[in-house]
């Protein structure tokens, strides 16, 4: 145990501290949930007083801190901060105050740290995790190592340094790929405002490689996401597992595309690590003619506004689910075809794009990875 810390249980860090109120059911509630893994409180649709079963609700006050019972075992612990002064939670949610030995922003901190979850999770009560219940006899009982006010003050200071400058760099982030996307979108109109149009079936045909499953292989799938965020790799599929599904090999530079998502933008350009595996008879690969066009080129037409519109008009149906885009439907999407060279200079900017958001989510990860690292290194060792 560090100098001057001391092992102290929650009971004697916080008080119980509830303003409940009688729901009237003429009244509208602004209602509030806690989101687990430390991530703060967020806003919810008013609820008026007749369209609940609740009896009371807890008000809000600025400096307090709320526990979801059902969750506050995987960290669904928040403080109340002035934005949500006033507003309401249900009596699932209890909420406390610090008391004076507790820095109110040491109590925001030690309630983000992991341990003190793993703590609480091994706390409550009842059997699985969709199951347990956090009272607040048992968030008093679970204790916490504790440091003298001046010390608890000072690594309040470093933390809260620390999180403002990954918050300012997070924002630069942002703002970085928000104008490098105002660059790409720009250059692309001025493109296709002299482009040819010609049929996704006449520049970018469907190829598809059928592939013979064996009992005995092994299956690399991959799948592409919704709203142009790429391609993705799923569990590798054993032979002796399939039984109506058909395979079809995918190779880079395919144009991946979901006939049943298609409409919500599950379309991406296969790379060199996608290579050789597999998507399922779901999966529509289009082949570019490398004389005429550029599947990143292609694609990106298909991603943008007046493509997602082309490809919806093809992908006919009254849900979600039942939205397919049939392959004759497909061929007949118009898209731009420009010069080569003009295809290749417009490439170099989604390279760079591509670069510029690998290291931005390099840079989120290690950010992401800081604060629970202090957290357990101040709490822990």
């Amino acid at each position: 145990m560090k100098k001057g810390w001391s092992k102290v249980a929650f009971g004697d860090l916080f008080d119980l501290d509830l303003d409940s109120v009688t729901v009237d059911a003429s009244a509208s509630y602004q209602m509030v949930g806690v989101l687990s893994y430390g991530r703060g409180l967020f806003g919810k649709s008013p609820v008026g007083g007749a369209d609940t079963s609740y009896k009371t609700f807890y008000r809000l006050h600025s400096g307090q801190l709320v526990v979801s019972q059902l969750f506050g075992w995987e960290g669904a612990i928040a403080p109340v901060t002035s934005e949500f002064d006033g507003a309401y939670v249900s009596s699932q949610f209890p909420t406390f105050r610090s008391k004076a030995n507790l820095d109110a922003g040491f109590a925001r901190w030690l309630v983000r740290n992991p341990s003190v979850w793993e703590h609480l999770k091994g706390a409550a009560k009842g059997m699985g995790d969709r199951r347990r219940t956090l009272s607040p006899e048992i968030f008093f009982g679970v204790s916490t190592l504790l440091p003298p006010l001046p010390e608890q003050q000072r690594i309040v200071a470093h933390l809260d340094a620390i999180e403002s400058r990954l918050t300012h760099a997070n924002k630069l982030r942002k703002e970085q790929e928000k104008e490098l996307k105002a660059v790409l979108n720009a250059a692309f109109h001025k493109l296709e405002a002299n482009a040819d149009w010609v049929e996704m079936g006449d520049v970018a045909p469907l190829h598809r490689r059928p592939t013979e499953i064996a009992i005995e292989g092994e299956y690399e799938e991959l799948g592409a996401r919704s709203f142009g965020k790429g391609i993705f790799h799923k569990p590798t599929l054993r032979g002796e597992s399939l039984t109506w599904q058909k395979l079809f090999q995918v190779h880079t530079g395919d144009i991946v595309i979901s006939n049943i998502k298609a409409w919500e933008g599950a379309i991406a350009v296969a790379g060199e690590a996608d290579h050789g595996r597999y998507g399922s008879h779901r999966y529509l690969t289009c082949v570019v003619d490398p004389k005429r066009a550029l599947p990143e080129f292609i694609c990106f037409y298909l991603l943008s506004t007046s493509g997602l519109e082309q490809v919806g008009l093809a992908s006919p149906g009254s849900a979600d689910r039942n939205r397919t885009l049939a392959v004759d439907r497909l061929h007949k999407i118009k898209v731009p075809v420009v010069p080569l060279a003009a295809q290749l200079d417009f490439k170099k900017l989604l390279d760079l794009q591509s670069r510029v958001r690998t290291e931005a989510m390099r840079s989120a990860q290690r950010s992401n990875a800081l604060l629970p690292s202090l957290l357990d290194r101040i709490f822990n060792s």
